[in-house]
């Protein structure tokens, strides 16, 4: 699957994939050092969404989602996120 080139695309995509089938997708971080890179993947299997950076401010954008996707997944409701 090839990766999103801009991170507001990967990042609403990763939004309506989680809340179509919230007991089925995973969300996987990995970073490679000798690369410097930072990989997020969301994926339930019949989708994967991937993005790929090397750039620090980058970081803080995938904390964020990443964040916010927990903050889903244990919530007792299902809905719409909020907007920050």
């Amino acid at each position: 699957m090839p990766y999103y080139q801009t991170w507001e695309e990967f990042a609403r995509a990763a939004e309506k994939l989680y809340l179509t089938a919230p007991m089925k997708v995973r969300v996987i971080l990995k970073y490679r050092h000798c690369d410097g890179n930072l990989r997020i993947k969301v994926t339930d299997d019949a989708v994967c969404l991937q993005y790929k950076t090397d750039q620090a401010q980058d970081v803080k954008k995938i904390e964020k989602l990443h964040g916010k996707l927990m903050r889903l997944m244990v919530s007792k409701e299902s809905g719409a996120m909020e907007t920050d």
